[in-house]
């Protein structure tokens, strides 16, 4: 084992896209000697951010890992996607992280992504650092930046550290903690020195609030420090550390990656003050058939167990499956079991990661985030363990998919390929959902936006050679009745030697919203056999499927078939199923048909100021606005809309909010179609059959 569980810190930095992870994690890894160069996202040079989709767009679109020695500890770096497209995989990653880092940028402040990272560090109970960067640029301003955050985040953030100038004039940092202050050089190397004359009153301030904060999280302590005693650097480190790990309060730091100033003291804080597995204590799963709860302590000796939060599909390499060790040791090679897929595993190579690099290692122990290539069963969600210790983690629930695009074969009869292909990738990314739509014969792709659905098709064709072409999905309409009426089915047809006949009256009636269909049998006194009756059921069953109107499925009506007539030779089970087919298009056609249409329940979460765009937007798409609330800084809306109208939603709520707004869609029921647009439907439908 490389590290022990109480020198290891598994950090993921999370924030909306733009804010500097990468850049923050290139400098880091940089200082720790691990490269000899600085990456820029603007060069395509970056460590952590390697695939040519990443490069294409200069922002990650899948989690990076990387480790670096600093001080005595090993940190394992998580660098996650901030774009909402992506953010399933920041979802999923976060769960192997011991804490979190909060990258806010300093000129453009706290936006949608890094709330929503914010909520799932609340989800896993993760204890969080804030670090202000970005702070060398125009229009940056700190104390704004930290006021921000202090109106929104909870547990409340609390100032660790101040620049020391601002904007181009951005020279270094004053530790709160120890009063000391930090010039950096164009090297980004730091000097210690006094602190700034005209920053005295300000850092005095801020320090005694710094020290009640921290010593609030022991009764002794500040008990200590109203009495007026003076808490020692040890005193101040073991509560700073503790209020960390309960989450009593967020520390605040700042700096600035690309001018690289601030590195150093983070990544000291981080060994420092940011919690080891260890601290995070145990994982509690379950028995294999859920019954009994199993608590899992990080200890070496402790039977193995471990869960993948990642998965890469690789055409060449095989699946690569990514996971952290959560009890117990793991060799260079070596067998496990997986509880989900009930099965054994065997490994032939344990891997650590190095952003698109894979080291062999020679064992890891709890806390690890490690690899194995080539599993046969395993993928994201899943448990490992020692096979006579079987237990079973929970795994978190993907986000729920935005947008869905219809996937046409660029290539002539490549369209079972584009489904095996994308099943692969569905492994790597649980985020993205495929299905065949029997009634539309379409392949439909959905995912977190529309950038997720591009970037999937880019992947397809880079990793399987396969290109696929994306449209607009049809509408899966449905048609109804309005009125009651009661036909007669005929049909008689006379061949030579026996004819068929099957005559059958029914009674057609809508029903309610949902209720489906319904068949009743009133027949009395036999006039349709029996063995007849589930035939002209079946004809009616059949025949709903293709519509009247334009060709869907016809729901929520009843059919009550009461009267008919039989011939002792030409009937059979197929001329009632024929009477039955034409008794329901001729009462169709009389019923008064009409179109339905899926009706989708929305949620829209916004900054205040776009509420007018959204709203006026939302009546455009024959939106029914249902309530709004308010959730901090945003709006929350709550509305009913038209499927049809909400299919390209996801870019065009990005581009009215700047990336900003999120929303989540379900269905909800289906609302008839209004005369003009149920005309259009079905004289578009006419014209392609045709």
């Amino acid at each position: 084992m490389s590290e022990k569980v109480d020198k290891l810190r598994n950090i993921a930095l999370v924030a909306h896209g733009g804010a500097g992870k990468t850049s923050l994690a290139e400098v880091m890894l940089y200082k720790a000697g691990v490269t000899n160069r600085i990456g820029r996202v603007e060069d395509g040079n970056t460590v952590m951010d390697f695939e040519p989709e990443e490069l294409k767009r200069q922002s990650s679109v899948s989690s990076a890992f990387h480790q670096f020695d600093w001080k005595k500890n090993t940190v394992n770096l998580i660098d996650t996607p901030g774009d909402q497209n992506f953010f399933n995989d920041t979802k999923f990653s976060m769960q192997a992280a011991a804490g979190a880092l909060v990258v806010i940028d300093a000129v453009d402040g706290i936006k949608v992504q890094t709330e929503l990272a914010w909520d799932f560090a609340k989800d896993l109970g993760l204890p969080c650092i804030i670090f202000i960067n970005k702070l060398d640029r125009e229009r940056s301003d700190f104390l704004r930046t930290f006021e921000e955050a202090k109106e929104i985040f909870s547990p409340k953030p609390i100032i660790l550290q101040l620049p020391i100038g601002s904007e181009t004039d951005f020279k270094g940092i004053v530790d709160l903690a120890r009063k000391r202050a930090y010039i950096y050089d164009a090297d980004g190397k730091p000097k210690e020195s006094d602190i700034p004359a005209d920053m005295q009153e300000q850092v005095e301030t801020e320090h005694e609030a710094f020290i009640e904060n921290v010593a609030e999280t022991d009764d002794e302590l500040i008990e200590r420090y109203l009495e007026g005693e003076t808490l020692t650097n040890d005193d101040i480190k073991a509560a700073l550390k503790k209020g960390i790990m309960t989450r009593t309060f967020v520390p605040v730091l700042c700096g600035s990656a690309t001018a690289n100033i601030g590195i150093d003291l983070l990544m000291d804080f981080i060994v420092g003050s940011a919690p080891s597995p260890a601290d995070r204590g145990s994982i509690n799963g379950t028995d294999p058939s859920g019954d009994k709860t199993i608590e899992r302590a990080p200890d070496p000796k402790a039977p193995f167990s471990g869960f993948v939060f990642k998965t890469v599909a690789d055409p060449y390499a095989g699946r690569l499956s990514i996971f952290r060790i959560v009890s117990g040791t793991l060799g260079a090679d070596g067998n496990f079991y997986n509880t989900n897929k009930r099965t054994k595993e065997r490994f032939n190579q344990l891997l650590t990661l190095a952003g698109k690099d894979q080291k062999p290692a020679s064992g890891a122990g709890p806390g690890a985030i490690v690899a194995v290539a080539k599993l046969k069963e395993t993928t994201t969600g899943d448990t490992l363990c020692d096979d006579n210790n079987k237990l079973m983690f929970d795994c978190i629930e993907p986000m729920p998919t935005l947008i869905s695009y219809a996937l046409e074969a660029k290539s002539k009869g490549e369209e079972d390929k584009i489904f095996i292909s994308l099943t692969k990738l569905l492994e790597e990314d649980p985020g993205l959902k495929l299905d065949r739509k029997a009634e539309t014969k379409e392949i439909l792709l959905s995912g977190a936006g529309q950038i997720h659905i591009e970037t999937t098709i880019e992947k397809l064709k880079r990793k399987f050679n396969v290109e696929a072409l994306l449209n607009i999905p049809k509408v899966p309409y449905r048609e109804t009745i309005k009125k009651k009426v009661r036909v007669q089915g005929k049909h008689k047809k006379q061949t030579g030697g026996h004819g068929q006949y099957g005559d059958c009256w029914i009674q057609m009636e809508p029903l309610a919203r949902g209720k489906g269909f319904e068949f009743v049998d009133s027949i009395v006194g036999g006039v349709i056999p029996k063995t007849y009756i589930p035939a002209v059921e079946k004809g009616i069953k059949e025949s709903c499927q293709k519509g009247i109107l334009a060709g869907y499925p016809c729901i929520d009506f009843k059919v009550t078939l009461d009267d008919g007539s039989f011939h002792a030779v030409d009937s059979s089970e197929m001329a009632f199923k024929i009477a039955g087919s034409m008794a329901f298009k001729k009462a169709s056609e009389q019923a008064n048909p009409i179109l339905l249409e899926p009706i989708m329940d929305v949620t829209i979460t916004t900054p205040d100021e776009y509420m007018g765009d959204i709203m006026g937007d939302l009546n455009g798409r024959r939106g029914r606005v249902l309530g709004m609330d308010s959730a901090g800084k945003n709006q929350v809306i709550k509305a009913q809309v038209p499927m049809a109208e909400f299919l390209t939603y996801a870019p065009d709520l990005r581009s009215m909010t700047g990336g900003r707004g999120v929303y989540t869609m379900k269905f909800s029921h289906y609302d008839e179609v209004p005369a003009q647009i149920s005309d259009k439907i079905v004289e578009e439908v006419s014209k392609n059959k045709k």
